[in-house]
């Protein structure tokens, strides 16, 4: 099978590496935290003592990371070090200006590439069943999507480099207004007495349903596999998702696009964060609108 270099092996990282073993390829991991080295070792990664180790011998590198500046750091400094037509593919969620810029790093190496950030939080990761946007050249695309499936369901070619950070960015825009729109009619229907069954068996099946509602909704009861049946544990953290509202703002901001509602999602889960919740999973955003109608 294909030997992978895996760069960054956190919460969702280290999931989707041990899932690229489990599907028989051999990988080669770095993580700058011992603990994260660790439990990918007993996964079955084969951890290097620093990045450029990791990815000597890879036919494929994937990356995930914090953020725009981390991707084009690491790749700057592993994409000289491997070898001739090496697949370079990151999946981490950055802003649009920074997934090219890495793109062009390995173009100049000529080497081809992938933008995949995810969907499906850590439980995906685990399960393998997270959704990947894929960004880059048809052949590009085409090499990647064997090594995607092996962590995902769902793998979509979005358009050239940098569109699927532009889809993940649409997307969690959508999730965090509606999350938010959700929550607040549960706030509201608890004012009114009504109760939280009576409501999602009416909005689940009516022109209120959403995902935010049917597959993770912010209360307790309705839908058992939500983190609100475990105490607000992620998930997808607050401040993940505070993150990736920032990147659509900044987006639209760059593009001349007007999102009031992206804009106004992100001022609340900021405040959220800012009271010390963001590492509660954003659905817990109905804590936070509960005391603001206090």
């Amino acid at each position: 099978m294909t030997t992978i270099a895996f760069i960054g092996l956190g919460n969702m990282g280290g999931p989707m590496a041990a899932n690229l073993v489990k599907a028989g390829h051999t990988v080669h991991g770095f993580d700058l935290t011992p603990t994260s080295c660790e439990q990918a070792k007993a996964d079955g990664v084969a951890i290097a003592a620093k990045a450029t180790d990791a990815v000597k011998n890879a036919d494929v590198v994937v990356t995930m990371l914090p953020a725009g500046k981390h991707v084009v750091s690491v790749w700057s400094e592993i994409v000289p070090a491997v070898g001739k037509g090496t697949l370079m593919i990151d999946c981490s969620t950055i802003d649009v200006e920074s997934a090219r810029k890495s793109h062009e790093l390995a173009a100049a190496h000529h080497l081809p590439s992938v933008d995949a950030p995810v969907s499906g939080g850590t439980g995906g990761a685990k399960g393998g069943t997270l959704t990947f946007m894929a960004g880059g050249d048809v052949k590009a695309f085409a090499a990647a999507k064997p090594i995607l499936e092996a962590m995902g369901k769902k793998i979509v070619h979005c358009g050239d480099a940098g569109a699927g950070q532009a889809a993940k960015i649409c997307n969690n825009m959508i999730l965090g207004i509606s999350m938010i729109g959700v929550s607040e009619a549960f706030v509201l229907a608890e004012k009114l007495g009504l109760s939280h069954q009576a409501l999602f068996d009416v909005a689940s099946t009516s022109s209120g349903q959403c995902w935010s509602l049917t597959s993770y909704c912010p209360v307790p009861g309705p839908v058992p596999t939500s983190p609100s049946n475990n105490d607000y544990k992620p998930g997808f953290a607050a401040a993940l998702m505070l993150k990736d509202l920032r990147l659509s703002q900044e987006a639209a901001k760059a593009a001349g696009a007007v999102t009031p509602l992206g804009a106004h999602a992100e001022s609340i889960y900021e405040s959220f964060d800012k009271a010390g919740h963001g590492g509660t999973d954003f659905s817990g955003i109905i804590h936070q609108l509960r005391h603001l109608a206090k």
